[in-house]
């Protein structure tokens, strides 16, 4: 029989941290539901690798945003794991918790316990840290997180460039302060992708309790305006997994909504003109979507040191070896060593812009490389004002959602993003960079005006796979919430979502590590146990934030 005690949709970031959790004591049996496959295979566990994944539809579902109207029609790839560990198998490997001032803001929202003391005893939880702030991070954690060997010198330039400018640096964004220049952190473990299907999923899977059901969600069975199953497709057939206590719905900010859609959760009318009988009248799921957008700053180096040497197919094919023979090498990192994030300006008080820095002037989906050495800065606004939404297609489940960014709708929008290339312009103006600084490739020296910058954006802003927000978390009498702070389905019994789209508000940085975090404390609530004790450390702000932004 398909039953189990509980049933998860979804072995991605949450997902697979629910798994681990809810079984760990052994009294308890879940089922995992995952439409993808194996995550076996370089492609996936090799870290320079990254680009290949995303862009190979075995392991992502292929979602793309509709003609975005502020960016000239553009259609944005979407991509979201179609594989063992998600979103996690197949994303960049950064690692950032996101500021403390983002989890107050959520508690501020109506999301009462997720406060930043209360959401910092689960990240230490989840964490073993390598290279982090004493105190602050945690250390038996299943997540292994590193930092770069940082060897090719271009990272230290950007670290000293952004001091040789005024800001800050910082030892351990994660830790203490996150405000400045300094080490960025991955997921990389032994040389390997550390995702959750290799630090959670394959060790819960190793339970009797735990088992993993290859099938397509088609929606959660509801009767009585209580979960009791999810309908699934498998191998031609539909069957019901049956739960005997709880759904949980890990699928991802875009998969969560059409699934809550699809079973009657949702606006009433967008509902019924798609067929669908309404359970529960929940205007807010599918709405408030957000995003990070980022631009690609690049700039010609005029020493040969960057890896643009090594985009030839010997070189490729020695990195390889060596990786899959030693697990050592250019092929064990992302090249995401150095980081930064800083303030757009004073009266803002906490960073709301985030930099990656790497030594190859490069897409991030691999499929255009500059002709030439190079370096480049991703940089983009961490709280942007504009929300979309993911509606129905149809009420057909096979049918991928609509999905509408609406980037960039917001005034705000704009004059952010032109701060932010001026201000990376003037990073890489600093003495630290006359060794290896070139002519700019990217936008290219030219685009100077407010206008000329706001072409490039509009035709160069890129999405920085962050989708969240569609579950939005709140208070149960907030018609917008969809979940209450338990994470509960309001107006359902026995039904949860958890993962990134029940975010109030994007959090700064990359959502790999917010989402693990989601599905720690979640599985807390699940099991009815008192939430760990909140932290009363208390974070750094600059104390310079009301006059300067540096």
């Amino acid at each position: 029989m398909l039953e189990a005690d509980f049933v998860i949709v979804g072995s991605g970031s949450a997902g697979a941290a629910m798994a681990y959790r809810l079984s760990e004591d052994g009294k308890h049996s879940v089922i995992v539901i995952e439409y993808g496959g194996t995550d076996i295979g370089p492609f996936i566990q090799m870290p320079a690798a990254l680009s290949f994944p995303m862009n190979m539809r075995r392991y992502d579902w292929g979602f793309q945003s509709e003609p975005e109207p502020h960016l000239g029609g553009r259609v944005l790839a979407t991509p979201r794991g179609k594989v063992i560990g998600g979103s996690s198998s197949i994303n960049g490997m950064v690692y950032v918790r996101g500021h403390a001032r983002d989890f107050d803001h959520w508690s501020d929202e109506g999301a009462a316990g997720w406060a930043y003391a209360d959401v910092l005893p689960y990240y230490k939880r989840m964490e073993n840290s390598h290279g982090g702030e004493d105190g602050w991070r945690g250390h038996d954690g299943p997540l292994h997180v590193q930092r770069g060997p940082q060897k090719n010198p271009l990272y230290s330039a950007f670290v000293e460039a952004g001091q040789q400018a005024g800001f800050e640096l910082t030892p351990d964004y994660n830790g203490a302060k996150q405000e400045g220049f300094g080490p960025m952190e991955q997921t990389i473990y032994k040389g390997r992708r550390w995702s959750v299907a290799n630090a959670y999923l394959r060790p819960a899977l190793k339970r009797r309790n735990v088992n993993l059901v290859n099938g397509f969600a088609r929606r959660v069975v509801i009767e009585n305006q209580r979960a009791t199953g999810v309908e699934i497709e498998a191998r031609g057939k539909i069957q019901v997994v049956k739960a005997r206590r709880e759904v949980v719905l890990a699928a991802s900010s875009i998969n969560s909504p059409k699934l809550l859609m699809l079973s009657g959760i949702g606006p009433a009318d967008h509902l019924r003109e798609n067929g669908i009988a309404v359970v529960a009248d929940r205007p807010g799921v599918g709405q408030n979507l957000q995003d990070h957008m980022e631009l690609y700053i690049q700039q010609e180096s005029l020493q040969p040191i960057t890896l643009y040497s090594k985009l030839n197919l010997w070189s490729k094919a020695l990195i390889g070896a060596e990786w899959l023979f030693f697990k050592s090498g250019l092929g064990a990192s992302n090249h995401f060593e150095a980081a930064a994030f800083l303030r757009s300006a004073a009266g803002v008080d906490y960073p709301d812009i985030q930099y990656h820095f790497i030594p190859v002037a490069i897409r991030y989906d691999g499929k255009a490389a500059a002709k030439a050495h190079g370096f480049q800065a991703h940089v983009g606004p961490m709280r942007s004002k504009s929300r979309g939404a993911v509606t129905l297609r149809s009420g057909d489940p096979r049918e991928k959602p609509l999905i509408r960014f609406n980037y960039m709708s917001h005034p705000d929008d704009w004059s952010d993003f032109r701060h932010c290339i001026r201000l990376t312009r003037e990073i890489f103006g600093q003495a630290a960079f006359d060794l290896y600084r070139g002519r700019e490739i990217s936008p290219g020296e030219h685009v100077e005006s407010d206008d000329q910058l706001d072409d490039f954006i509009r035709e160069h802003a890129e999405s920085a796979y962050h989708p969240c927000g569609t579950c939005r978390m709140g208070s149960a009498d907030d018609p917008r919430s969809v979940v209450d702070p338990e994470c509960r389905v309001i107006g359902v019994e026995g039904l949860r979502v958890a993962d990134s789209s029940i975010f109030p508000r994007i959090t700064n940085g990359n959502l790999n590590a917010p989402s693990i975090m989601v599905g720690e404390k979640a599985s807390d609530h699940i099991l009815g146990r008192q939430p760990l004790s909140p932290s009363n450390q208390e974070p750094w702000i600059n104390p310079r934030w009301q006059i300067s932004d540096r």
